[in-house]
């Protein structure tokens, strides 16, 4: 990856922007996307002049348009003495006043460099923009990286985004400010917003963002150590060079499983809504987006941010997981969309900040507060090599307030099988039985296949298909409906986050369950809804406990003659696990019977 930097400037097709497109901006491996890597360099290139760059006609006459309009400038921004933070900026020419956007680039090797498109696109709509990697990230001697330790949206990132904004104040004199981010510069939008000194963010786009890091990393006694493996690989260089003494000790903390407090504190300070009182006293309009299957930052968090911010508000969550839905507009499209509704999550951040950037007076104040995308809602065809397209997006609902989402609810009982075959999930209690699985080892009941990438999928109209029979039964629990029915076709309109009581005897004094909730075919194919983990400490062996723990929130319609299941195992691999060995059992004593709760709209 790192020889890509110098050398010859990469030819760009419109197969490089179906390839960002289809696949998304981010590898498993921690790598970026080289399409999208290949795409920002060379419209840097063209619009620094070199000879030979080659675009599609589209992306060449968005390059001379900017070059009309305005000046060009990579430069090193000193946020502190021996501290260079990499930036790009563009700046419109003239003398009338513009506001100015700040991009403080993601959580990624090359920083700044895959977003070239959007600071374009955002210049051609009225804004002076400064993109700039935040301290610590990037490959050694790549343009786009900076300087320093990763501060981890620290106060270290908050001071830094404070000198950025003095920097364009001094050479843009913007008429106003706004942030937009995307994954780790979505927090740091959020926190610089929240404690520049003097309070000059006037709005702030986050996407694919966090609410609660603490949360994100550590929940329900559970660290989700994958989303950390794969963050510390993909600063740019190795651990011991990307984070300073204090950080390596609480990523240590947190790999090893003690002194878990400190990390708490650590992650809280860096989570937009332990200080959303400040967002709210300076009333930061400010727009969100998240993904139901988010791996790296769970949505549940940023709903519970969501709720809590009294500003002017939006927020969208969308079928896929993290970038998914924003990547390809922030990289590069053109006008020959691979399918419909691409565009849109975007646009309506664009639209946002010109409404409070820009006081255009489009359709920003009459639009609902939450926009929810169902999933799985839209058509597709077959193309070739056994994929679907997209013809038609999947369905959106508007909403007040996510209070509204959820408006009712049923109870589904768990039931035991006597040892033979699966359980049911019952309209009646069902008490005094037990089952048992054995703990320790990942089944094919898991989130995902690959982080990121089986997200990525979903977007595009391919979600995974798991096969019901295929579950291994020693390894875990299933419990399921009769096939469903309801008016039209659909039997259950699932909205908000459902919730799990089981009670549970294991063989040590810990146990991890990891609930996950399916919609289940007629032909016993099935499609993951949501999913969460718990784990059990400090049990006492063979003495039952009873444990309630939500999942992550959902919009899904289950259709007229499909199953609900319920499946819960002991290990997945986007999480730590308790026991390496040893058996968990469900039960359901009397007056405290395992149940679903299962959440309508």
């Amino acid at each position: 990856m790192t020889d890509q930097n110098p050398g010859q400037i990469p030819s760009i097709t419109e197969a490089t922007l179906a390839d960002i497109a289809d696949n998304g901006l981010w590898r498993s491996d921690a790598t970026v996307n080289p399409a999208a890597v290949d795409l920002g360099r060379s419209l840097v290139a063209a619009l620094q002049g070199q000879e030979g760059v080659q675009l599609p006609p589209e992306l060449a006459d968005l390059v001379a348009r900017v070059l009309r309009i305005a000046a060009i400038e990579t430069t090193r921004i000193v946020a502190e003495p021996g501290i260079g933070l990499s930036a790009f900026s563009i700046k419109l020419k003239g003398e009338e006043q513009h506001p100015a956007v700040i991009l403080p680039a993601g959580w990624s090797p090359v920083g700044w460099l895959p977003f070239v498109y959007s600071y374009l696109t955002l210049a051609l709509r009225g804004y002076h923009v400064l993109a700039y990697t935040p301290r610590g990230l990037g490959y050694p001697g790549w343009l786009s990286t900076s300087d320093g330790f990763v501060d981890v949206a620290g106060p270290k990132d908050w001071s830094d985004g404070s000198v950025v904004i003095g920097h364009v104040q001094r050479e843009f004199s913007p008429s106003k400010i706004g942030f937009l981010g995307m994954s780790y510069g979505s927090g740091i939008s959020q926190l610089v917003a929240a404690h520049d000194p003097e309070d000059r963010v006037d709005a702030v786009v986050a996407l694919s963002t966090w609410g609660n890091l603490a949360t994100s990393l550590y929940a329900n006694n559970t660290r989700h150590t994958k989303a950390v493996e794969l963050l510390i690989d993909f600063t740019g260089g190795p651990k011991e060079e990307k984070f300073d003494e204090d950080t390596r000790e609480i990523l240590d903390k947190f790999a090893e499983n003690r002194d878990l407090d400190d990390v708490i504190a650590w992650g809280t300070e860096r989570s937009p809504d332990f200080w959303v009182g400040k967002t709210n006293t300076r009333g930061i309009p400010t727009f969100i987006s998240n993904t139901w299957h988010e791996t790296l930052f769970p949505a549940a968090p940023v709903v519970d941010l969501f709720t809590e911010l009294d500003v002017p508000k939006r927020l969208n969550l969308w079928i896929g997981d993290h970038g998914a839905p924003e990547g390809p507009g922030l990289s590069g499209l053109l006008t020959t969309l691979p399918f419909p509704g691409l565009r849109v999550p975007m646009q309506e951040a664009y639209e946002f900040l010109d409404h409070h950037l820009l006081g255009v007076a489009n359709d920003v104040p009459n639009w609902k507060a939450v926009e929810n995308q169902v999933m799985f809602t839209y058509k597709t065809k077959p193309v070739l090599g056994g994929a679907k397209l997209i013809t038609e997006p999947a369905r959106r609902e508007g909403y007040a307030s996510w209070a509204d989402v959820t408006t009712g609810g049923e109870t589904w009982y768990l039931t035991g099988t006597n040892g033979n075959g699966d359980g049911a999930l019952a309209d009646k209690q069902a008490a005094g039985w037990e089952r048992s699985f054995e703990v320790g080892e990942l089944t094919a009941a898991t989130a995902v296949d690959e982080v990121m990438g089986t997200g990525q999928k979903e977007w595009t109209g391919n979600p995974k298909s798991y096969v019901l029979a295929d579950f291994e039964r020693p390894r875990l629990l299933v419990w399921s409906t009769d096939p469903l029915t309801g008016q039209g076709e659909v039997a259950r309109r699932i909205r908000g986050a459902a919730e799990v009581r089981l009670t549970v005897r294991g063989t040590g004094e810990d146990v991890t369950l990891v609930a996950y909730l399916f919609d289940v075919a007629p032909d016993g194919t099935a499609r993951i809804i949501a999913h969460e983990p718990y784990t059990a400490l400090g049990l006492t062996p063979g003495v039952d406990a009873t444990v309630e723990w939500k999942l992550q929130p959902a919009a899904y319609d289950l259709p007229v003659g499909h199953r609900l299941a319920l499946v819960v195992n002991s290990r997945d691999e986007l999480y730590s696990f308790a026991a390496e060995a040893g058996t968990a059992t469900i039960g359901s004593p009397g007056g405290n019977e395992s149940r679903l709760e299962l959440p309508l709209g």
